[in-house]
């Protein structure tokens, strides 16, 4: 990520709707603005195979008992819009998928999923992006996402319609045909 480029565009952009880039509220408000970007899209940086590379820390199913669907929900995730560059906030991400001879570490698939997040992107293509990324680091083709969350270019803007949510989902594998695995989602 291109730092002092952020910085030199926020200047312009500080300009552009009228305030002074040299005043003391904002003359370090270019450099807060670039860190930040370097932070909450992390992501970009990174392939869903890269970032399934680094959280891909599996067990063997068979010596935990693993052989049935492993669920994890209410995981806390924030995203931008690649439309407006605005925040989804509010964002919980439910996954489960059914081992393949392998389970993985219960803190890489809240990993996976903060990851896949810190990207600019649409709620749609993080739920297929995280059920791509759990489905080649666990080694399965089974994976189902749910994830509900707002989005600031609904609530802040726009029609500014604040009690507005939106839910997506993702299946790959079982879980496209089979109801009683979707359910395990809700």
């Amino acid at each position: 990520m291109d730092k002092e480029k952020i910085k030199f565009h926020i200047k312009g952009l500080l300009e552009a709707i009228g305030e002074d880039p040299e005043r003391e509220g904002l003359k370090d408000t270019p450099t807060r603005v670039a860190n930040m970007l370097a932070e909450v899209l992390e992501g970009t940086a990174y392939t869903n195979h890269d970032i399934a590379e680094m959280f891909g820390k599996t067990f063997t199913s068979e010596d935990i008992g693993a052989e049935e669907a492993i669920v994890m929900k209410d995981i806390t995730v924030f995203s931008y819009c690649e439309h407006h560059m605005a925040l989804m906030y509010d964002m919980t991400v439910n996954v489960a998928y059914i081992p393949n001879g392998k389970v993985l570490g219960l803190s890489k698939i809240a990993r996976i999923c903060e990851m896949a997040g810190k990207r600019l992107q649409l709620q749609e293509k993080l739920g297929r992006d995280i059920a791509e990324i759990i489905s080649e680091a666990a080694g399965t083709s089974d994976v189902g996402v749910k994830i509900s969350g707002c989005h600031s270019c609904m609530t802040a803007r726009g029609i500014k319609n604040s009690s507005s949510h939106t839910e997506t989902r993702t299946y790959l594998g079982k879980f496209r045909t089979d109801s009683d695995l979707k359910k395990l989602l809700d």
